[in-house]
């Protein structure tokens, strides 16, 4: 898929931007609702809902949306690529003036739309939606809470990612595209967004529990999205590694320099086995650790050097 943004349309107003993976059971409502939100707000807008390799038959559902209703946009993904990716893809194909993206889930109800709405047009490029009390379990906004903690100190990004915004957002044309611009392999939206230094506002908005499945995005997942965006964003790791070896180098030389103060005043003892063994593989493990970082950064350099595209557009409902 090429790099580049398809063309804007200025008569479309507002483009909704909905990733899409197990999300069958909130399509209707959530076309129903967006609909009902949307028409008494803007002029002319589009709703882009971007299947991104769901196994359930959410395809088949956004076909019928988009038969129905001309202002449903359907992008189908090869297969599953990840959130980020299927956000990058909407991004891509949507035409308005405006862009909202947001999940699919019914998570933030899309009745808080008009806040955001509002906000940016007081002069914002961008508009954060901050979860005031989200609606989760204990167990997801402690593992919510660890991720951002242990991803803002590794990070070492110049800003403090706020781990009650999610991707519910809206950005004007020029920011949608600068970020389109942006061909790294590893996609995080709400970093680029960040990065980019736009101006930002934020508004807190409603956020309830999800209904029916757990998300998709369990804690070994989000561990897995946190290493790929600090590799891609952040050399503290490496840097981290080498504090780690100059620290154990002084504590070598001040053992070495203690065990020959040792030896001179009280003579040379016969030293145990355990010290040596323990030594050993304690020197050995801090090396393979080292090593897997630096092989880490480098499968990064990897993926990158490859310029595969970002995804696969399997198929669409309507001719691109």
């Amino acid at each position: 898929m090429p790099s580049t943004t398809l063309d804007s349309d200025p008569r479309i107003d507002l483009s909704v931007v909905v990733p899409v993976y197990r999300g069958a059971p909130f399509l209707h409502e959530l076309h129903r609702r967006l609909v009902a939100t949307l028409e008494p707000l803007v002029g002319r807008f589009e709703i882009v809902l971007v299947e991104d390799g769901s196994p359930d038959e959410s395809w088949s559902i956004i076909e019928d949306l988009a038969r129905q209703d001309a202002r449903v946009r359907g992008v189908a993904l090869s297969r599953n690529f990840g959130q980020h990716h299927a956000i990058t893809a909407g991004l891509r194909h949507a035409r308005g003036q405006w862009i909202v993206v947001m999940d699919g889930d019914l998570q933030d109800p899309p009745e808080e739309l008009p806040k955001l709405w509002a906000k940016a047009q007081e002069g914002h490029d961008c508009v954060l939606a901050r979860r005031a009390r989200r609606a989760d379990a204990s167990s997801k906004r402690l593992s919510s809470w660890l991720f951002y903690r242990v991803f803002n100190y590794l990070a070492d990004l110049n800003y403090r990612y706020d781990g009650t915004v999610a991707n519910f957002s809206i950005v004007s044309r020029r920011v949608a595209d600068a970020l389109n611009s942006m061909g790294e392999a590893v996609r995080f939206y709400g970093g680029f967004l960040m990065w980019m230094g736009f101006s930002k506002a934020y508004v807190d908005v409603r956020h309830v529990r999800r209904r029916g499945s757990e998300s998709s995005y369990t804690f070994f997942k989000l561990m897995k999205l946190a290493i790929n965006i600090i590799l891609a964003h952040s050399n503290k790791p490496l840097r981290l590694c080498v504090y780690a070896g100059l620290l154990l180098s002084t504590l070598a030389f001040v053992g070495g320099v203690v065990h020959v103060v040792r030896v001179l005043v009280r003579g040379s003892p016969v030293m145990g086995w355990t010290s040596l063994i323990v030594s050993v593989w304690f020197s050995t493990g801090a090396i393979i650790l080292v090593l897997g970082m630096i092989g880490l950064y480098i499968d990064r350099i990897f993926t990158e050097v490859k310029h595969r595209p970002l995804y696969i557009v399997r198929k669409t409902t309507f001719d691109e």
